[in-house]
């Protein structure tokens, strides 16, 4: 393909890729499916989904600044470039596949039960430094997020990294075929989405197809202290992994802990990285994340690039909206801190974020306040991983504890009653009752499934931020 340095896609090319037809010749800059968030001079690919049809909002990114857009169906107002396909999600595919077939980049992907989408950005943050690095955006892991992650990948890319997700068997291998890594993580494997398999081991199995399509036989990274460990390994050898490299605190793990001083914001580490002794911050709080980045550094060095570069960079990582990013808010002229975990939830990472609240000292008179949704997607034990949240609250001496959601009622019925605040099945019903609570110096952690939508009461208290915008940690 022949690409100038200005454009990501030319209609020749996109043509060539999908197997359509342009109306006329075009340049792009971007790949975009949601006209909403469409920049000026981006490829808009109409996708027919299950909830909405994009053929509905050509008009509208036309009118955004798209440069042409990818159809497989008439559409009124049009008038801009088409790009005529059987089929656009598949011409999406096409697109990525043609994205990955044209760099001669080196390619890292993700997958595992908690952890992606962190351990994605840390790897973005630490390449950074040996060479242009392209990555997933958001949570972009599935049936047309990898593909789209894929598309907007330039040509002259020399590190790529990719998150590949799933929730149901069979998802993983034809994305982990569209990316084909040199180097493949599994972060840890729990009971998440368990409700779609028969059981964990199982999931274990569908996370392991993610070295299912490696370039030159490709490095696979384990987690060695989790107790799946030797199912993932054996796979990662039956599909002819070149290198397998174990993360971890056991002894003979190949990337492994030496030490960790944990702090409220970040985490002093020193580790053996593959026989590469080093040292290094990482910005955001919690022993999740240092467990992480010994996977991140394996890879870094798996991948042929500068390890002492990478490891500092990982001091500059802040935590994202959702993920643990902080706020400081005033209140009825009370100043709190506010730690927003509210696009995902697992009973792992409920855990480790609970962890994290109890590490953070409240100002003068202040409260470990933790406000949690439903963990979607558990299967028929869902009401039990929920009552077992109780002794992680316990021992990570929360003092009051607000919930919302159909299980969450579970966790109610074992909660001491010192640490009620209030339940109910609904988040936004929660609001008022947890405002009414709040107190000057308090630290509030919102976390919850995406789905049991803890976000509408994070944006209830962002409405009254204060001063920064985010005070950093995670």
């Amino acid at each position: 393909m022949n690409l100038s340095n200005a454009s990501l896609w030319t209609s020749e090319d996109a043509a060539r890729a999908t197997t359509g037809t342009s109306s006329q010749p075009w340049t792009a800059e971007g790949v975009s499916i949601d006209s909403r968030t469409l920049e000026r001079g981006d490829l808009f690919v109409a996708i027919d989904g299950l909830n909405q049809d994009g053929h509905k909002y050509v008009s509208a990114a036309f009118a955004k600044g798209a440069s042409a857009a990818v159809v497989h169906k008439e559409t009124q107002n049009s008038d801009g470039p088409l790009l005529q396909v059987c089929d656009t999600l598949e011409a999406l595919n096409g697109l990525g596949r043609a994205a990955r077939e044209r760099t001669e980049a080196r390619i890292v992907a993700v997958t595992g039960s908690a952890g992606k989408t962190s351990t994605k950005e840390a790897l973005k943050v630490a390449l950074s430094p040996s060479g242009k690095t392209h990555a997933s955006a958001a949570s972009y892991n599935n049936l047309w997020g990898v593909p789209l992650s894929l598309a907007r990948m330039p040509a002259d890319t020399e590190y790529g990294v990719f998150e590949v997700g799933m929730n149901h068997p069979g998802e993983i291998a034809p994305l982990v075929g569209l990316v084909r890594p040199h180097v493949a993580i599994v972060t840890t494997i729990q009971p998440v989405h368990i409700e779609f398999f028969d059981n964990i081991e199982r999931i274990a199995d569908e996370k392991s197809e993610i070295f299912g399509a490696f370039v030159e036989g490709g490095s696979a990274i384990v987690n060695a202290d989790n107790p799946h460990y030797e199912r993932v390994r054996q796979h990662a050898e039956q599909f002819g992994s070149k290198r397998i490299i174990a993360f971890g605190e056991k002894a003979d793990a190949d990337a492994r802990l030496i030490s960790a001083n944990a702090g409220a914001t970040g985490s002093d580490v020193d580790a053996d990285i593959v026989g590469h002794r080093v040292k290094f911050r990482i910005g955001i709080a919690g022993h999740h994340f240092v467990m992480n980045s010994l996977a991140v550094l394996a890879a870094v060095s798996e991948l042929g690039a500068d390890v002492e570069a990478a490891a500092e960079a990982l001091g500059k990582l802040q935590p994202t909206a959702g993920r643990g990013a902080r706020h400081e808010i005033e209140l009825a002229g009370n100043k709190l801190l506010l730690i927003d975990e509210s696009y995902n939830a697992n009973p792992s990472s409920v855990a480790a974020a609970l962890r994290v609240l109890s590490s953070v000292s409240p100002n003068k008179g202040g409260r470990h306040i933790a406000v949690l949704g439903d963990m979607l997607e558990l299967g028929e034990d869902a009401d039990a991983f929920h009552r077992g949240l109780s002794e992680n609250l316990v021992q990570n001496r929360i003092d009051r504890v607000f919930l919302s959601g159909e299980h969450m009622a579970a966790l109610w019925e074992v909660l001491p009653d010192d640490l009620r605040g209030a339940y109910v099945p609904n988040a936004e019903d929660l609001i008022d009752p947890l405002c009414g609570d709040l107190r000057g110096g308090d630290v509030v952690m919102v976390k919850g499934s995406l789905g049991s939508r803890m976000g509408k009461i994070v944006q209830h208290l962002l409405a009254h931020r204060a001063g920064a915008e985010a005070t950093g940690g995670g």
